[in-house]
């Protein structure tokens, strides 16, 4: 695996990182085996960096990865993680919570910093809370090496949060449907001309561009590669860049982790064909077309206060129309009775939304949440919905059975 340079820093890193978002859990809680088993398999495969943050279950990964990376495998990575700026309300606030981080590591450093999920709005106020100053004395006290923010804001804002302080790495969701969008490629190109080392989150979309696609695009890869997978394509379309630095991928699979680090030994700067990028670009052409909502099921509009479990009836909504499903009993109208209809769990269906606008502020996609909600309750939940939802909970009936499935 050939290791890219942060010009700012000075480290080499792995090209692909191993992003702790989306750890395998059992039972509600994380299994801890498992984790251990993809930790350890990533990093004595040549990968160097982990990335994680306190928001990820209230610290809980970081904790998790505290007690993993112990002994040699501590010493053979580096760590990043975020500062929740929502929750800073004084001064004192950066300072107690890099020390509980710091405590769930079990470190005395963090070597990259980020500013979670900022925003020109979030660092002008953060900033009258002198989070620079913040910044230098953490560094000269030897509790942070690096400094850099995620982000998730609009493009024209970018340039200027760049400007704003001498940062070492930045965070960008980027994917070949998102390539214009949030930061876009534009921004992207701007924070490398000052030698900002660039990470990427969501290279696939929230698993959109690596499971099973519509058949037109299925057709267009298998064509020119029967053997190459989905995410092959995706994230060999980022790799290739000889901007990026870094590409965390939600692995929780010890499959995935394999693939991930195969493509990542494979794949140079500058090594995809002109005939490859083509056939990328005609694959997003048709999945712009028909992704209906565009959502990377990241979880970050939850807790809804009303239960609704919205990444997972989006992504049932978009399935619909991604494989062109007819008929009154489709797999997504199933999936969706199951999932949101509260048959065997509490009811999680989007007309349970009051509109509270909670959603709205914590999505990284600015989607008006609500609003799609209301796409999802027009498709699926039909005339009688709410009906047959209690009659199949009365009479103890899964839905498969009852219509004979």
């Amino acid at each position: 695996m050939e290791n890219r340079l942060i010009k700012k820093t000075g480290d080499k890193v792995s090209p692909i990182g191993f992003g702790a978002m989306r750890l395998p859990k059992k039972n509600g809680k994380f299994d801890r085996e498992k984790c251990k088993e993809l930790i350890h398999y990533v990093i004595d495969n040549g990968v160097n960096f982990i990335d994680t943050a306190s928001a990820y279950g209230n610290g809980d990964n970081e904790k998790l990865l505290g007690e993993i990376l112990t002994g040699e495998y501590k010493d053979k990575v580096m760590i990043s993680t975020k500062l929740s700026v929502y929750l800073i309300t004084k001064e004192e606030d950066f300072e107690k919570i890099l020390n509980k981080e710091l405590e769930r590591l079990q470190s005395n450093c963090i070597d990259y910093y980020f500013l979670h999920n900022i925003d020109l709005r979030t660092l002008r106020r953060i900033e009258k809370l002198n989070i620079y100053d913040f910044i230098e004395k953490a560094k000269k006290e030897g509790k942070i090496k690096h400094i850099g923010f995620s982000y998730h804001g609009s493009k024209d804002k970018f340039n200027e949060i760049i400007d704003s302080y001498d940062w070492d790495v930045v965070m960008v969701q980027y994917n070949y449907l998102d390539d214009n969008v949030q930061a876009s490629i534009d921004g992207i190109r701007y924070a490398a001309s000052k030698d900002i080392g660039i990470f990427v989150m969501e290279p696939l979309k929230g698993g959109i561009l690596a499971g099973k696609m519509p058949d037109e695009c299925e057709s267009i890869f298998r064509k020119n590669d029967p053997n190459r997978s989905n995410a092959d394509w995706a994230l060999s379309w980022i790799l290739n860049q000889p901007e990026i630095t870094c590409v965390f991928s939600g692995m929780n699979d010890i499959n995935q982790v394999k693939e991930n680090v195969n493509i990542a030994n494979k794949v140079k700067m500058n090594s995809v064909s002109p005939k490859e990028v083509s056939t990328i670009n005609e694959v997003k052409e048709i999945m712009k077309e028909k992704l209906q909502i565009n959502c990377a099921t990241c979880g970050y509009c939850l807790p809804c206060p009303q239960g609704i479990k919205i990444p997972e009836i989006i992504k049932l909504y978009n399935e619909k129309y991604l494989f062109n499903e007819k008929g009154i009993i489709t797999n997504s109208r199933l999936g969706y009775m199951t999932i949101a209809g509260g048959i065997m769990t509490d009811p999680a269906y989007a007309s349970l939304c009051n509109k509270c606008g909670q959603c709205i502020r914590k999505c990284p996609m600015h989607l008006n949440i609500p609003k799609e909600l209301k796409k999802v309750e027009k498709e699926f939940e039909i005339p009688g919905f709410k009906y047959f939802i209690k009659f199949c909970k009365h009479v103890g009936m899964p839905i498969f059975q009852l219509i004979g499935l």
